[in-house]
């Protein structure tokens, strides 16, 4: 019997195992030789299958019929957690369901890397699931537990997600430090401000060298939200005028650039009022755009090409956003200037919250030595620049973004459960 440590992220998950005599802590592979996947199930309701992660999203695109999830961990703490969503094969499952089934998956892989069954699990946890309701940031860990004791894991702990990237950044010191973490993922921007260095590693509890710490529900998938309403759903009509002067209803849009809310749009109650809504339309073009999106349940398939221009803007330089899906020969120029201008309240928010936990530590910016990024949206230049502008003394340090809070999780699992 051994123990894994399971970084469930609104985006990718990775899971830390130990191997060998001397229980070396390593990534397992979770698909194929990947070490983090995709945090995404698609149900094949063509051959009634299930797939995770990079497979999940092949399928997808090749066409099979079903359902793709995406961004679960973001419903935990809603009123929709516990709610039955639709597979389009006339069958349902609640929303806490996937999460187990995606969870249980992560645990099989960690079991094959092992080779023994394990019942014993270290779960991360942003600082807050939900901003501003305690309540429900208690029922979402809740929640998370009960998918995974669904699963079989029986004995769980739960660490706050930066402050395991801060024990990943400390395992590489030889001097202490004072370092804020920034663990900007898919769905919370979470920060801590740790005291860590090679003595204090050698302590179980830690609890007296976490400063502070503090998070916003604002994070990757918010800027693709952002991409997807500034530019594609502008071609569909968001924020278009009708013959009277007035802003066509946006609600569509907003759930269209959801992901966990664009199946509603399928709803044929919901295509019955959009079928009615054209005369709304002084560009019929759009209200016809729209109902394609419907028709065709393009949706997903919209708001992943927001999220691959999202990425490529990271990679470096201009990208184009093609909807040839949509219509033939359409597609959009996309810079990061853009990307900027449509995610700045995103980014002010964000930056506001890294100056919240040190003004909650009590300390100076100036006293804090290093900034310590970690998951997957600190790849965003102007994010992560914006984030060191607002500590101009601290020097920035980027982890694995994927990886890090995995390996720290191991890290501290390993500390509890040996």
């Amino acid at each position: 019997m051994t123990y894994c440590a399971i970084d469930f992220g609104t985006s990718n998950s990775a899971v830390a195992v130990p191997v060998g005599e001397v229980s070396q802590l390593v990534l397992a592979p979770v698909e194929d030789a990947y070490t983090t996947l995709p945090t995404a199930v698609f149900f094949n309701t063509d051959e009634h299958t299930q797939a995770f992660g990079r497979a999940a999203l092949e399928a997808y695109i090749d066409g099979f019929d079903g359902r793709l999830m995406r961004s679960m961990k973001s419903i935990l703490g809603s009123a929709l957690a516990d709610n039955m969503t639709d597979l389009g094969d006339g069958s349902a499952i609640k929303y806490t369901d996937v999460i187990a089934l995606f969870i249980g998956h992560l645990k099989r892989q960690a079991e094959a890397c092992t080779g023994m069954p394990i019942e014993r699990a270290v779960l991360g946890r942003p600082v807050f699931f939900v901003d501003d309701d305690p309540r429900a940031d208690h029922l979402a860990q809740q929640q998370l537990e009960a998918a995974a004791q669904a699963v079989g894991l029986h004995e769980i702990h739960f660490q706050y997600e930066p402050i395991a990237a801060a024990f990943d950044y400390e395992s590489k010191l030889t001097q202490e430090e004072l370092v804020l973490v920034a663990d900007i993922g898919g769905g919370t921007s979470d920060f801590s401000l740790v005291r860590v260095g090679p003595e204090r590693m050698k302590r179980v509890e830690r609890k007296d060298d976490v400063l502070a710490h503090h998070g916003v529900h604002v994070a990757g998938t918010d800027f693709d939200r952002r991409v997807e309403l500034n530019t594609i759903l502008r071609e569909v009509g968001y924020q278009a005028l009708d013959p009277e002067g007035r802003e066509v209803p946006n609600r569509v849009y907003f759930d269209l650039a959801t992901w966990h809310l664009i199946n509603t749009v399928y709803a044929p109650k919901r295509v019955s009022e959009l079928t009615l809504m054209r005369h709304l339309f002084t560009n019929v073009r759009h209200h016809d755009r729209l109902m394609r999106i419907v028709d065709q349940r393009l949706g997903h398939a919209l708001a992943a090409r927001a999220e691959e221009a999202k990425i490529g803007i990271a990679a470096g330089g201009e990208t184009t956003i093609d909807l040839a899906l949509l219509e033939d020969d359409l597609c959009l120029p996309f810079d990061e200037a853009q990307l900027i201008l449509a995610g700045q309240d995103e980014t002010q928010r964000i930056v506001q919250a890294a100056r919240d936990t040190v003004q909650r530590a009590g300390v100076s910016t100036a006293d804090v030595n290093a900034i310590y990024f970690t998951g997957g949206s600190t790849g965003l230049a102007f994010l992560s620049g914006a984030l060191a502008a607002a500590l101009p003394q601290a020097q920035p340090v980027f982890g694995d973004r994927l990886a890090s809070v995995a390996t720290g999780l191991g890290i501290h699992a390993k500390r509890i459960f040996q």
